[in-house]
This record gives C-alpha cells, sequence and structure tokens, in this order.
C-alpha cells in the first residue's frame, strides 16, 4: 500500500492597506524626524522596521513624490548646515605665512573630507528604509535613487564655485609646497581628492577630478616646473641638476601613487620632459665644468648613466646627447692629432668623400719618428677604451649612440691622412717587440684593440700596402716573436676584409715554408759526396714576386768575388730543381754575420748585406787609408740613398767600426771614411742596425699614394667590367651606385674618377654608349 504527501504551497497574502486612520502628514512627520535624528547620528535608538514601514505606505498610498522632495530638501538642509558648521570657518584667510596657508588649506581639506564621509554615512542608511521607493517610486517617476540624489546634492551644494575654488586651491597648496621640500599631510590630501574622483558634474561623463582639478594641477605645475628649470639650471652644476630632476620624476611618480590619481602621472612627466629636459638639453651638455665633458674627463659613470636615462626619456634626448659624444670625441681625437703628430688638425680636412669633396692632407712638418706614431694609435686606442667603458656601464650599450661613437672616431682617425701607416707601424711593433713576455691573452686583447682601430679606416687599401711591406720586413729579417700571432692577426684582417684583401700576405707565409723546405733540401746537398763547399755559408728565401711588395728589379749591385761564388752555387742548384724561373736577388732585405778582428779583440756583427758589401772594402786596406764616398758608390753600385744609411750606420751611430772624415751624423758625397782598428765594446756579438726612417717622408708618401691611386684605377674598372658583364645594360646613375659600395670596402672612390674609368673603358672597347647617351652596353 502506498502513500502520496502532497505538500501544500503556503501563500503569502498581499499585505492590508490601512484603514481610514492613515495619515501622510503625521507619517511624514515621523519618518522626517527619524531621518534628522540619522543626520545627526543618533540611528542607534531608531528602529528600521518602522521607518521602512514609513516609506513603505507614503509609496503605497500614492504620495511618493511627497516622499521623496522630502528626502531631498532634508538631504539638502544637512548638506548646508554642515557647510556652514565645517567648511566656512576654516575658508583662508589670505594670510602670506606659508606655514599658515599650508595648516589653514589642510584644514579645509579635512573639512570636506568629514562633511563627504558624514553624508556618506547618512545616505548608506536612507537607502535602506527608502529601497521601496527606490523600487517602485523613483523607476516610475524616472528620477534618480536616493545614493545618486545624494551625490547629486553634494556636488551641486558642496562642489558650488567659490567653494570648488577654495578646495582646488588648497589642493594645489599642498601640492606646491611639498615640492619645496616641506612635509605635509598626504592622507588630507588624498581624502579629498578620492571625493573629486568620486563624483561627477552635472550631464559630464568625466570625473569632477578630470573636469576640474586634474586641469588645475597640470597648469600649475607647468608655472612651477618652467621656474624651477631656469632657477636650477642657472644655480646647479650638471650633475646636480641632473640629481634634482631625477628626484623630481620620482616625487612627481610618488605624488601621482599616493594622493593623486594614477591617471595623471604620464602627464605630469611629460610637463618634467618639456621644462626640465626637452627645454635645457644642451644647456646640461655644455655646462663649464661640470657638462658632458667634464664627466667624461673625470670618469663620473654614475652622472653619465643618469644623464643617459633622463635623456632617454625625451624624443630628441638621444639625438642631442648623440651629436654631443660625437663632437666630444672629434674634439679629443683632434687634440690627439695635434699633439701626436705636431699639427694643427684645424688645417686637416676630411678624407675624400664619395662626392670628392675633400681629401686628407698629410703632415706638413717633415718626417715623424716611430715613437710619434706609436703614441698617436696608443691614444686613440686609450680613448677608444674609455668611451667603450662609458658606453656599456652608463648608456645600456644603446645601439644609436654605438653608431654615433664609431662614426666620430672614423672622423677623427681618417683626419690623420698617415692613419693607414700608422696603424700598420703599431702592428709591426707589437708584432716585433710588443709581444715579448705576454700571455696569450694578453696578445689576443691587444690584436682586438688593433682591429678595433682598423675597423674606423675609410682607405683599408693604403693599410694594406704598408701591412704587407712591414710584414715582408719581419718574416725577411725574422723580426717577429711569435708565428701564431702573425696568423692570428692575418685571420682578423681576413674575417674584417674578406679573402682577396688577405690573398697576397698569405702567399708570403707560403713562400717562407716553401722557402725553409729548400734551405733543407740545399744543406743535404751541400753534404754529398763530391759537392764543392761555398765559402759563405748562405741561407735565402725565395718568394714570389706577385705576393712580396718588392720592387722586381733588382740595383746593379758590385757583389764581391767571395759572395758572388756563393750565390752561383745556389742559383746553380735552385735552376736544377725548378726550369723556366728567374732569380732576383733583393740584397736590401737581407743582414749577414761577420767575424771582424779589432786591435782589442774579435767581434761578431750583425749588419745588413750592403753594410757587409761596404766593410769588405776596407779588408786588406792598411790602416789609416781612406776610402773617399764617390769611390765607394763606384765600387759597390749602391743607390746614394742607401749607401748614406749604411755608412752612417757604420760611422755615426752608436758602433763606430768605421770613422768619417771630417766627423758628424750626416753623410755627405765629400766625407771619407777610414776602418776603426781601436773599436772596442764589451759585447762579443753586435747588432749593427740601419739608420732608417720608420714613417714615410712626404716624398716617399708622395711615392706610395701615386702607387695606391694606380692600384684604384685598375680596382676601379675591374670592378665596373664585373657589374655591367652581369647586368649588360647599365644607366650612369644606376652604374655608380652599384659600384660605389663594392669599392668602398677597400676606399672611398669618387664618382669623378669613376667616370674617367667608364671613359678608359670605353676607349678600349669594353663598354660602349647607348644612343641615349645615358646609359652603356658591355661589349663582350
Amino acid at each position: 500500500m502506498t502513500s502520496t504527501a502532497r505538500r501544500s504551497k503556503v501563500r503569502i497574502p498581499a499585505p492590508r492597506k490601512h484603514g481610514p486612520d492613515f495619515s501622510v502628514q503625521q507619517t511624514w512627520s515621523d519618518l522626517s524626524a527619524n531621518i534628522r535624528e540619522i543626520q545627526n547620528h543618533n540611528a542607534a535608538n531608531l528602529s528600521f522596521e518602522e521607518n521602512h514601514r514609513f516609506a513603505y505606505n507614503m509609496v503605497l498610498y500614492r504620495h511618493g513624490e511627497t516622499l521623496y522632495n522630502g528626502v531631498k530638501d532634508l538631504v539638502s538642509e544637512n548638506l548646508n548646515k554642515l557647510l556652514q558648521d565645517q567648511v566656512v570657518p576654516v575658508f583662508p584667510s589670505g594670510t602670506s605665512d606659508p606655514l599658515q596657508r599650508s595648516n589653514e588649506a589642510e584644514y579645509i581639506l579635512k573639512a570636506l573630507r568629514e562633511i563627504w564621509d558624514d553624508h556618506q554615512s547618512s545616505m548608506n542608511k536612507l537607502g535602506q528604509i527608502l529601497k521601496y521607493m527606490d523600487r517602485v517610486y523613483t523607476k516610475t517617476a524616472e528620477k534618480p535613487e536616493t545614493p545618486e540624489m545624494g551625490l547629486a546634492l553634494f556636488v551641486q551644494l558642496v562642489f558650488r564655485p567659490h567653494i570648488k575654488e577654495h578646495l582646488v586651491a588648497a589642493i594645489l597648496n599642498q601640492i606646491e609646497y611639498e615640492r619645496e621640500g616641506y612635509d605635509i599631510n598626504r592622507s588630507a590630501v588624498k581624502g579629498c581628492v578620492d571625493v573629486f574622483i568620486s563624483l561627477h558634474n552635472t550631464g559630464s561623463r568625466q570625473t569632477i577630478y578630470k573636469d576640474d582639478l586634474e586641469p588645475s594641477i597640470l597648469a600649475a605645475s607647468r608655472e612651477f616646473y618652467s621656474k624651477r628649470g631656469n632657477t636650477l639650471i642657472s644655480s646647479c652644476d650638471a650633475p646636480e641638476y641632473l640629481r634634482r630632476v631625477e628626484k623630481a620624476y620620482e616625487d612627481e611618480q610618488s605624488r601621482a601613487h599616493h594622493y593623486l590619481s594614477s591617471l595623471s602621472a604620464p602627464a605630469l612627466s611629460q610637463i618634467l620632459d618639456d621644462h626640465l629636459l626637452t627645454a635645457h638639453l644642451l644647456e646640461i651638455l655644455e655646462q663649464p665644468n661640470s657638462g658632458l665633458d667634464a664627466m667624461i674627463d673625470n670618469d663620473k659613470l654614475e652622472d653619465l648613466a643618469r644623464l643617459y636615462g633622463l635623456f632617454n626619456k625625451v624624443p630628441q634626448g638621444l639625438k642631442t646627447l648623440r651629436r654631443a659624444l660625437k663632437d666630444s670625441i672629434v674634439r679629443r681625437g683632434d687634440n690627439i692629432n695635434q699633439n701626436s703628430l705636431g699639427v694643427d688638425t684645424s688645417t686637416l680636412q676630411a678624407p675624400a668623400s664619395p662626392k670628392g669633396k675633400g681629401k686628407a692632407k698629410a703632415v706638413p712638418t717633415g718626417q715623424l719618428t716611430l715613437a710619434s706614431a706609436l703614441k698617436w694609435v696608443q691614444d686613440v686606442l686609450d680613448i677608444k677604451d674609455k668611451f667603450h667603458a662609458i658606453w656599456s656601464q652608463a648608456f645600456d650599450h644603446d645601439r644609436e649612440l654605438d653608431s654615433g661613437l664609431n662614426e666620430a672616431f672614423g672622423d677623427f682617425v681618417n683626419h690623420n691622412a698617415q692613419c693607414s701607416e700608422f696603424i700598420s707601424l703599431f702592428i709591426d711593433d707589437s708584432l716585433k717587440r710588443g709581444l715579448k713576455g705576454k700571455t696569450d691573452v694578453e696578445i689576443e686583447s691587444i690584436l682586438d684593440k688593433t682591429i678595433t682601430v682598423f675597423r674606423f679606416l675609410g682607405e683599408k687599401d693604403v693599410f694594406e700596402r704598408y701591412y704587407k711591406s712591414h710584414l715582408a720586413k719581419r718574416l725577411l729579417q725574422s723580426r717577429s716573436v711569435s708565428d701564431d700571432a702573425e696568423r692570428g692577426m692575418l685571420a682578423k684582417l681576413k674575417i674584417e676584409c674578406g679573402t682577396q684583401f688577405t690573398q697576397k700576405l698569405e702567399g708570403m707565409f707560403h713562400d717562407m715554408k716553401v722557402s725553409s723546405d729548400t734551405m733543407e733540401a740545399y744543406k743535404q746537398h751541400l753534404n754529398a759526396p763530391g759537392i764543392n763547399q761555398p765559402d759563405v755559408e748562405m741561407s735565402v728565401i725565395v718568394g714570389t714576386s706577385t705576393f712580396w711588395p718588392i720592387s722586381q728589379t733588382a740595383m746593379d749591385i758590385i757583389i764581391p768575388p767571395i759572395l758572388e761564388t756563393s750565390r752561383k752555387h745556389f742559383e746553380q742548384f735552385y735552376f736544377s730543381r725548378h726550369s723556366g724561373r728567374r732569380l732576383t736577388w733583393q740584397y736590401g732585405l737581407g743582414n749577414a754575420d761577420v767575424k771582424v778582428a779589432f786591435n782589442s779583440r774579435k767581434h761578431e756583427l750583425n749588419v745588413s748585406t750592403y753594410a757587409l758589401i761596404i766593410l769588405l772594402l776596407f779588408e786588406g786596406l792598411p790602416e789609416g787609408e781612406f776610402l773617399e764616398y764617390q769611390e765607394i758608390r763606384d765600387r759597390t753600385g749602391i743607390d746614394a740613398p742607401e749607401l748614406k744609411r749604411n755608412l752612417q750606420s757604420l760611422a755615426c751611430a752608436r758602433f763606430k767600426v768605421l770613422r768619417k772624415h771630417p766627423a758628424g751624423r750626416d753623410v755627405d758625397d765629400r766625407d771619407s771614411f777610414s776602418f776603426n782598428s781601436d773599436f772596442h765594446d764589451k759585447m762579443q756579438k753586435i747588432k749593427i742596425s740601419t739608420v732608417s726612417s720608420k714613417v714615410e717622408s712626404s716624398s716617399e708618401r708622395k711615392e706610395t699614394m701615386d702607387r695606391v691611386d694606380e692600384e684604384r684605377n685598375f680596382q676601379t674598372e675591374a670592378c665596373i667590367v664585373r657589374v655591367m658583364k652581369a647586368r649588360k645594360t647599365m644607366s650612369y646613375t644606376q652604374l655608380i651606385n652599384e659600384v660605389t659600395p663594392l669599392l668602398a670596402q677597400r676606399f672611398q672612390p669618387n664618382p669623378a674618377d669613376i667616370k674617367k674609368r667608364l671613359e678608359s673603358l670605353i676607349e678600349r672597347d669594353y663598354l660602349e654608349r647607348c644612343p641615349d647617351k645615358k646609359s652603356y652596353n658591355y661589349v663582350a
């Protein structure tokens, strides 16, 4: 047997209307009295149920309008009373005392916040007992609900113009007072600002903060920081100014975060950008004794980092800093040129530009010493290290600034027309003696730094010519201290400039290896039975003429018989192994060890081959007999410049194995020479270096540049032919635009020179002009 339980529905009867004893006047009287008690903070003794019923009945009996308007009047009355009791008494007195004005501003801000809190508290309670009115009457009558009505009345009564002006002025006073370095009650300002943020003007979608307060704050901030920027830039040095500006940014960020709206932070930052930075960029950098140059000179990395961070905030900041850094580097570089070279660099022009408007001038003051050339490179390396440290530690590895730094170094390095020669001399000196005693890491560091300077060269083909010459002398005279370092440098140059740049240099190393194998075979040949031993032990390096930077036509030197026999002996051996070849002897690149007997003792001298030929003239000569300069020249066949250099080495330098008559440092055509049999020295082995000008003279440099120009003509023509062979037909402009960057890898081409090479190729039928006269065809 089953039973089904039925769930009965509970019906809640509709509230019964009160009988005819209901009185709207009495109900409103009771309710309004209770509302006043709520506004007077006496709600604890009131019945929520009773007050809710009063409001409910008034709406139920269609007296909602009476209720709504009555509540509105009571709220207005209370707000006016609060204003009269709390705000009006603390209106500013107009005093000029900053402290009193700040205190008065704080009072009025606190008063506003107290009114707001009081109003919000009472409106929250009213909203609870008037819920039925808000749910029924206000929707039908299309009127704001109780909370919205309270906000509207607050805006209308409290934020009336003359009160709002006092409030805004008080907030501005507190902000300025704090900006001047004084402490304020931030919570009082924040409490008032929160009220501005919470309210809207009638008919506006923006808050009162956005409509009325923020524009006033920004206007006052512009005026304040405009004056502050002018005052600080005239009274502070650059580092102090930057510290003050950095603090201003931090303070404004803190201000916006703690008691203003965070939405105002970007606008305040923009004001700081405009009035503290953008308006004074150049003045900061050019401050006497404290600007950019002073910071760099004194290694003020912290100040430079602050400078970079602030300048990075404004659009023109990095561009201005980049220009200032370039100018600073170029000024320092020109001072290096002037101090190291003894040249006024203001008279020098920039290297040849692509338009051919300028060309660097050679140093006009005679020959420079090796020391001055090495000092110039070392000074460049030092300033490069200095700015690299600044860039990495203070400028956050900024790519734009790095580009500017490299441009500046390229400018001043190429202001020195002999930069290619000096860099090659620096490498030459480092690889000959500068690397002695250094570790592999130190060697690598030196070579890397040198490559860094090499990158700035605009005429790498000129460097190649000098480097090839210096490398040849190191290899031929066995002057290099490290074969690994030599090959390491070659590898770095290959990475920078490609295989074509180092092809001949690598060929020189290959010749050295082949020559070593050849001499081993020659020694075995000499030890073979039946071979007559030569009078002089000889070591020969055979080089390919196209690889080595030496003249392919040797001087007509008169070789002493003792040397001539050995030479013919080697030639006979060499030609037996290689048919169809020709040997051109370069005596000026050789050296010899010779034992010389003096009155006191015998010495083993290391001299050049030319010096050996000269010394052999005095063998067997009676003591005290002279040889005239002209006679020595006729009997040796050595050219005058080389002969004078070697006679200077033997008779005028430290080790005077010959006597010059008359005595002096320079060799003249009328001088005569005799053997110095009284020569003595404590060393058994003596190296007599040939007097040599390490840095080219003006005439030598002119000869070098003439050869470089000739090579450039060939390279330009070859480049034009390669491009035209691939394109067949090109306009003049297209051809210039394509050829120029290809040639720029080795030197800065001049369009006028390219045009001359075009004309030459047309004359030789490599190219032809098109009928339009503006284009060219490749002739296969």
